[in-house]
């Protein structure tokens, strides 16, 4: 019944506003892709199903990267065939997903995701399963091209290129927007929100990753939706967070985030760090640090990246628990734990990223131990470099003295001789231990051997 009421409410009329589905094929000149550009793997799997009999199309974000001069990082396939078609076709495939299934082929160390066309969620046959408020849940349905082309989020990402005629077949203007910079929803922004929240996040990504302007149409509902967001998985959430910082575009993103108010709830802690000006220049340099690591295809860790993010919500958590009584260390473990506990409800950090972050949180107090055996002990870590960044980044910000970091750095490109004579005094030193007194009796308590 519910499934029966969300089909006459959500389902779009023939004839909408900004939906229309009047196909378009345009020629290499109208659309400019360098078929040299392309993956041997995507052409080799396009070919090999149109072979068979089926089409076959690079679709989605390769094909608009293709048309901005970019060079796509993956390769995605859309086809009339089954998954289990698909299968057949390649030695080396394999099925894969649940909400809808789709085929990964393998080549080499390369894997081409196809995908099959998919059908409208609302039709009455089909895996299909809608949550009352018009989140799509489950959605096996395969359809046509056309119906598959409705089903994506953005015109610009609605575009199918055959390699073998070198067309782009276009149902809903997106070689246009895509030259006018603009980013539009297919259909109505509202309802195709509701049915995947994360698409306001995906808008904002793309608007700022690709320099885009959102379609006002698309842009306006976003503030009065930005709640739905609450009933995303955290699993999905963390998914699609990190590949919003990670686009290379990350300051643009999360100013973007707070223009259209999708910060609050989906990193409610960094909410309160953006308006202290401590915090901001924190976060600030951090991102910039991530933006410049990524362009210049540089490896960039997700631990140390939410570690920055979170960073101020523990350190004021740490605050409070020594204002407390507690000592320094068991504080700052009791600030990790709480810290960590509140944002996994709206975000789930993978256990391998929170662990990496935990770690590097906890060597911060050892870098103001400078006396002794452990600043020896410490530039043997593991986790010391980044332990170190994520030190130069606080000092950067003001929230430590320069001098620290500075120190360290000179300590740990030092001969051994620099070091100890770089030690500081021990303010605290621990009492000698005393020598245990040898136990009276026997020289050797050792039996003699037997005559």
């Amino acid at each position: 019944m519910i499934r029966k009421l969300l089909q006459r409410v959500f389902k779009p009329k023939k004839k909408v506003a900004g939906a229309s589905s009047s196909l378009q094929k345009h020629g290499r000149r109208a659309h400019g892709i360098d078929r040299h550009k392309i993956s041997s793997a995507a052409l080799k799997t396009t070919e090999g199903l149109q072979k068979a009999g089926f089409d076959a199309y690079i679709v989605g974000g390769a094909v608009r990267d293709l048309m901005l001069g970019k060079i796509p990082k993956d390769f995605d396939i859309a086809t009339n065939a089954t998954p289990e078609q698909v299968r057949q076709v390649f030695r080396r495939a394999r099925i894969i997903g649940r909400r809808f299934k789709i085929v990964h082929v393998l080549f080499g160390a390369e894997t081409i995701e196809v995908t099959t066309f998919r059908g409208s969620h609302l039709a009455d046959e089909g895996d299909a399963q809608v949550a009352e408020s018009g989140r799509i849940l489950r959605d096996n349905v395969f359809g046509s091209m056309q119906e598959d082309a409705e089903r994506r989020d953005f015109s610009i990402n609605a575009l199918y290129y055959d390699p073998k005629t070198e067309e782009v077949w276009d149902y809903h203007h997106g070689v246009p927007d895509i030259k006018s910079r603009v980013l539009r929803v297919i259909g109505h922004a509202d309802t195709r929100y509701r049915e995947d929240p994360v698409r306001m996040l995906r808008a904002v990504r793309l608007s700022a990753k690709l320099g885009m302007k959102i379609d006002p149409a698309s842009e306006t509902p976003i503030p009065k939706l930005a709640d739905l967001l609450q009933d995303v998985p955290p699993s999905r959430m963390f998914d699609e967070m990190l590949k919003l910082f990670l686009s290379g575009h990350a300051m643009e993103s999360a100013a973007a985030l707070r223009k259209h108010g999708l910060h609050h709830g989906v990193l409610p802690l960094l909410d309160v760090v953006l308006e202290q000006p401590m915090g901001e220049r924190f976060v600030s340099l951090a991102l910039k640090n991530t933006d410049d690591r990524v362009l210049q295809d540089k490896p960039v860790s997700p631990s140390f990246l939410f570690a920055t993010l979170l960073w101020h919500e523990v350190l004021a958590s740490w605050q409070k628990y020594q204002a407390q009584g507690m000592k320094s260390l068991p504080a700052l473990i009791e600030a990790m734990h709480e810290i960590s506990d509140i944002q996994a409800e709206k975000l789930a950090i993978p256990k391998r990223y929170s662990i990496a972050m935990k770690e590097i949180w906890g060597l911060q107090p050892r870098f103001e131990q400078r006396a002794g055996q452990r600043p020896f002990r410490l530039i043997e870590n593991e986790r010391y470099r980044a332990g170190y960044d994520f030190l130069l980044l606080r000092c950067e910000s003001g929230e430590l003295p320069m001098e620290l970091a500075e120190w360290w750095d000179a300590f740990s490109h030092a001969d051994t001789e620099t070091r100890n004579r770089m030690l500081q005094p021990d303010a605290d030193p621990k009492k000698r231990r005393r020598r245990r007194k040898k136990p009276t009796g026997p020289a050797s308590s050792t039996p003699e051997p037997a005559a």
